[in-house]
Parts: C-alpha cells; structure tokens; sequence
C-alpha cells in the first residue's frame, strides 16, 4: 500500500467533470464538506458552488478561508437543515449535482438520540431524494459508512436505511431523472473528531495513557483528500444505483496509536456499546451482486445498466464468499506510510 494510493491522475481528472456546472453539498461545514468545496475550487471551475449547512458560525468561518479561493465567484452560503424538504427543494434550484454528506456521525450521540438520528439520517435522506427529484438534480452521491454493512448500531442502521432511501430513488426518479449512488468507505485519519485528533489532544494535556478498547480492534482507514477524490470520481462514472467501495488499508487501532504517538502507554478500556471489532463494507449477501473494478469495488442494483453501452458487463465479479472486511482485508497500512499521508493531508 503506498501512500500514492487513491491520488492517481485518473483520479484527479475526475474534477475536470465539474466544470461549467452547478454544484450543492449538504452538510457542506463538515470536515469533508470544507476538503470538497477546497479541492473542487482549485481543480476546477464550477459555475455554481453552494454550501448547504445549519450552523451559521462555521458558514462564516468557512467563508473568510474559501472565498480568496474562489476565483470565479461561484462559492454561495445557504443556512438550511436536510430535515426541512421545501428550505431543501429552495437551495437545489438550478444545482445540477448534489453531494450528500449531512448526518449526525457519532455512535454514542445516536444511541442517546434515536430521535435525532433518525430525523436527520433516514427522514433527512427521503426529504434530499424528492427535493431533487421535483428540482430536476441531474445527479446525487451520498456519503455512507462501514457501519451501514451489518449495523449493530442506530448510525449504521440509519445510514443502511438511507442508502436503501437512495438506491431505490432511481425507480422514483424515472428514466431521465436524478441519478442517484452511493459511496461506502471507512474512518477518515485526521477528520473532526477522528482518533489522530484525539491523540493529539491527550498528548497536549500532558495524558500518561490512552483508551484502547481492544488491541485486537481493527479498521478501514483513508485521509480526507482520498475520501473527496474518491467521491469526485464516482460522480462522473456513476450511472444511478451504485454502491462504490474504495480499495483502502486496514490497521488495528493499537498499532495507529503506536505510530502516532510511541511513548503514550495504553490502558484497555473494552469495547464500547454498538462497536464492533472488525468493520465490514461489503458483506458475503452482497457478493453477489458486487464487481471488482481495479481500484474500487462497486455493488450493483439488481435492475441495472452493468454495462459499457455495447452489452460487455463492466468489472469481474467477486467470489460468491467474497467479504471486504477490516481485519481479512489484504491490504495494510505500515505505520511510515500512515505518518506520511498524515503529513500530506495536513499540508
């Protein structure tokens, strides 16, 4: 695994799609929202920006460090909540394409919040798919997570019913209408809220030790200009429906510590309620209907376009017992390489 990985030239041309177009993220204040609009500034030139978002101070923050980027005057700001259809349906007036990135993410905030999850994750997910689908979106990405594959907790079971929300758009939408995918990947190294900024803080506050849930706990891992690329380029290959999985390493959370901070000593903490010890994002039930398309693996609806436009099927199928797991996956993140695409993502 190099650290090269996900940052390809094939991969990068994918912002030239955005071009001349009219572009709208919800949720757009987040830690991937900012990495987006930042990186679709510089490598592109969209003729409509918008940043769709609730929290007035962080559109204001946001604003004073994008606007020097936006050379051709497209960045807008637009207050709005996923949970509010028609405020949504105002904001997608003349937007072409949508990234879907709004959702209450932490586990233990959903557990001692049903309500919230719900309202925003699967109510909010219903309420983006009519607002493009009456506003006439070409298309929509939305952003998943591990946690949707076999979900043992209320985030990875209202993100699983989301994805179902957005899969099944496509039949709604009809022929001619808004596309509608979504993109599945793992933790986001450096993100708000994520374990390197975790770390961090405790070695600032002068901390002796740190949780370890357990030394066995493994996961999936990308840095967040991986995670927006990626996103970029299923948007300019997705053809509505899709599932798309990134090839990405895994690393057991012990050993991300050990390398970001060797002399903090750990103390075992046990796994926490709704957590897993290994991360799926492909199941063996999926297998099936996924294909492998070199650097990515893409789950396909069972009524499909699978094909190239001349009837070839597109990708290899996976085995029958294929599982894309965290701890079976054969692709591992060596600690240099981790502290390298640290430091990049951080540059």
């Amino acid at each position: 695994m190099t650290a090269s990985h996900l940052r390809g030239k094939s991969l990068d041309s994918a912002w030239r799609f955005f071009k001349g177009r009219s572009v709208l993220i919800t949720g757009a204040t987040g830690s991937f929202g900012r990495e987006f609009v930042r990186t679709l500034l510089l490598k592109s030139s969209p003729r409509r920006l918008v940043v769709f978002s609730r929290d007035e101070m962080k559109q204001v923050e946001m604003s004073q460090k994008m606007t020097p980027l936006d050379r051709g005057g497209c960045l807008r700001f637009f207050i709005g909540d996923v949970r509010d259809r028609r405020r949504i349906a105002m904001a997608l007036r003349d937007i072409e394409f949508v990234v879907h990135a709004a959702a209450l993410k932490h586990v233990p905030v959903a557990e001692y919040n049903p309500f919230e999850c719900i309202h925003t994750n699967v109510l909010g997910a219903e309420n983006v798919v009519q607002a493009c689908i009456e506003t006439g979106v070409q298309r929509l990405i939305a952003l998943s997570t591990d946690k949707a594959a076999n979900p043992i907790n209320l985030y990875g079971a209202s993100k699983l019913a989301a994805d179902k929300i957005f899969i099944a758009a496509n039949h709604l939408s009809g022929k001619g209408g808004t596309k509608f995918s979504v993109v599945r990947y793992g933790n986001v190294l450096g993100s708000r809220g994520s374990v390197i900024p975790l770390i961090r803080e405790f070695l600032a506050q002068g901390t002796k030790d740190f949780p370890i849930t357990d030394p066995r706990m493994t996961r999936f891992w990308i840095t967040l200009n991986q995670a927006v690329t990626f996103v970029a380029s299923c948007m300019s290959q997705m053809r509505g429906g899709e599932i798309f999985v990134p090839k990405i390493p895994s690393m057991k959370i012990v050993d991300l510590v050990h390398a970001i901070a060797p002399n903090l000593k750990h103390r075992i903490v046990g796994v926490r309620p709704g957590e897993k010890l290994h991360e799926v994002m492909i199941t063996a039930d999926d297998a099936r209907t996924t294909r492998d398309l070199g650097d990515r693996y893409v789950i396909v609806p069972v009524i499909s376009l699978e094909h190239d436009g001349s009837g070839k099927r597109l990708g290899t199928p996976v085995p029958d017992d294929f599982c894309y797991a965290s701890n079976t996956n054969d692709k591992w993140l060596e600690p240099e390489i981790l502290l390298k695409l640290v430091r990049d993502d951080m540059a």
